[in-house]
């Protein structure tokens, strides 16, 4: 009997350490994913920038074997619809729920806003791969949110440059009253005063409002030198082809934020043709990284990728950058925070680097709409840095 049991404890034994080892196993397995929170529009009307973006950001995970920083990545996603009414409890079911290492969102700059309380709140990692609203990396900044994309500032100040050297001195500026369309009205209007110029009237109505009749006769009668606009999508491609039917393209030059001509060409049909813009991107830019990019994402998904696809892409490069510079095992998310900050992304854009405010320092392009496609003039404003007014990490 003696014999018996002790061969006994020696089998518990040697299945307690096999168990052991699996669970350890196991464990060093879940520590190796990060998990990321994909918050973004999949239907409504920015559905497709929402897939756009998440195709960008999965084309460089495979580009990477499906890890970044070695980590392989495991997804949870939610549409928020493009609705700040539930962004909080959106957000929420990713961070609580789902436990996710990082938060990917959003295109709508309200529910972008909601998600980022959430995220400080909860102290949990943030790369937002679009929303421009200026206070995200302005008086709402953090150390943990940080963007790949853009800020509503950043466009609209290299225009006003760009309409100064043009010489022009009296511009009308007109755009739908909500905090991205303010926002760039007032960024235009810093760059081009300091310089000299006189934004005479602004003009704003109520968004989605695409009855523009009222304007173009006030700009008619104003006879400015220039017009200053932001409008997007099919608002966009709506007043760019009723600026023409009304006979004022010719006398009164237009420039714009990049979205004004970004994905709405086709439907403006030849009226977009000489219009001026800004943007951190452009077609025909020529580096090797946009030429990679641009040829994986027609394989990938047998479309021409645009501005969002690019900011999905190099979200998952900071991202990456993040996690190659943290130890192995468990989410250092310090570690993370604090190699992102210091990356500089090599992007379809061209390269650039964060601010203390954690928002990118980019070339602006000047681009005009030549055989529809925005095509690069050249560069507008040089790695130009958002002055994050009201951000406490500046300090």
């Amino acid at each position: 009997m003696v014999g018996k049991d002790r061969r006994l404890r020696v089998t518990v034994s040697a299945l307690g350490l096999g168990l052991g080892m699996l669970l350890a196993q196991g464990a060093a397995e879940a520590a190796d994913k990060v998990k990321v929170g994909l918050m973004l529009p999949y239907t409504g009307t920015y559905a497709s920038l929402g897939n756009a973006i998440t195709n960008g950001f999965k084309q460089y995970v495979a580009e990477q074997g499906g890890k970044l920083g070695g980590r392989e990545v495991e997804y949870f996603v939610v549409d928020d619809e493009s609705d700040a009414a539930k962004a909080t409890e959106n957000a929420n079911k990713l961070v609580k729920r789902d436990n996710v290492d990082v938060l990917v969102g959003t295109v709508h700059s309200g529910v972008a806003l909601a998600m980022a309380k959430v995220a400080r709140d909860s102290k949990t990692l943030m790369i937002i791969p679009n929303a421009g609203a200026d206070e995200l990396t302005g008086p709402l900044c953090a150390p943990n949110v940080f963007r790949a994309s853009f800020s509503a500032w950043q466009p609209a100040y290299a225009m006003g440059k760009v309409v100064a050297e043009r010489g022009h001195k009296n511009v009308v500026a007109v755009s739908w009253k909500y905090s991205f369309g303010e926002q760039s009205v007032a960024g235009f209007k810093e760059a081009f005063e300091q310089a000299g110029g006189k934004v005479v009237k602004e003009l704003f109505l109520p968004f989605p409002n695409v009855e523009f009749q009222p304007f173009l006769t006030e700009i008619a009668n104003l006879k400015p030198d220039a017009v200053f606009v932001f409008f997007a999508g099919a608002g966009a491609a709506k007043f760019v082809k009723d600026y023409e039917a009304a006979g004022l393209k010719t006398n009164f030059p237009l420039y714009g934020s990049g979205f004004l001509t970004d994905g709405t060409l086709e439907a403006m049909g030849g009226a977009g043709e000489g219009v001026l813009t800004t943007l951190h991107y452009a077609d025909g830019l020529d580096n090797a990284r946009e030429k990679s990019f641009r040829s994986g994402y027609v394989a990938a998904y047998k479309a021409q990728p645009d501005v969002y696809a690019v900011q999905g892409y190099d979200s998952a490069q900071l991202l990456a950058a993040g996690l190659s510079g943290a130890p192995a095992g468990a989410f250092d998310k310090e570690a993370v925070m604090k190699a992102m900050s210091a990356a500089a992304i090599d992007s379809p854009r061209g390269a650039f680097t964060l601010s203390k405010a954690n928002n990118p320092v980019q070339d602006i392009y000047l681009r005009k709409v030549e055989g529809g496609q925005n095509k690069v003039v050249g560069v507008a404003a040089p790695k130009l840095a958002d002055p994050a007014r009201g951000c406490k990490l500046m300090k």
